[in-house]
């Protein structure tokens, strides 16, 4: 089983990493996060060591791969969707952990940039949440750790 952890708030993180990794869920995580989740002890595979592919354009992507998407979205019960996993060598993704760029909170601030206000448009985040949504019979997606 594996869990994917990408936050930025990072409130309740290290108490959720130690659950899953109690419960024997395999954690992969993104740069920050998963930084976090070792500086508490916890083994965490990197997003980038999953994919083949490292975070690229100053961390824009990270999460954007068929690998991950896949990971998720892959209905358990489908026997073509396993085949293809298995084709693709991809694991099932069974949690994903994400909250958003603070937007509302940046955008709201007197003097804020347009440059900081495109720079918390999260992409990667509500992708990661949406796909886990769409096929919530068989993953759980945690928005508040």
């Amino acid at each position: 089983m594996k869990a994917l952890l990408s936050t930025y708030d990072k409130t309740g993180l290290a108490d959720l990493g130690r659950h899953l990794s109690d419960a024997g869920y395999d954690l992969v995580s993104t740069g920050g996060t998963a930084r976090d989740l070792r500086d508490v002890g916890l083994q965490v595979q990197e997003v980038s060591e999953m994919t083949g592919s490292p975070e690229i354009l100053g961390g824009r992507v990270k999460t954007l791969h068929p690998v991950v998407h896949g990971g998720i979205l892959a209905l358990r019960d489908e026997p073509g969707h396993e085949a293809e996993l298995a084709q693709h060598e991809i694991d099932t993704i069974d949690v994903v952990v994400g909250n958003l760029y603070p937007f509302v909170e940046t955008v709201s601030r007197p003097g804020v940039t347009l440059a900081d206000a495109l720079e918390n448009i999260d992409i990667g985040g509500p992708t990661m949440i949406r796909a886990a949504a769409k096929n919530h019979p068989h993953v759980l997606v945690v928005v508040d750790p």
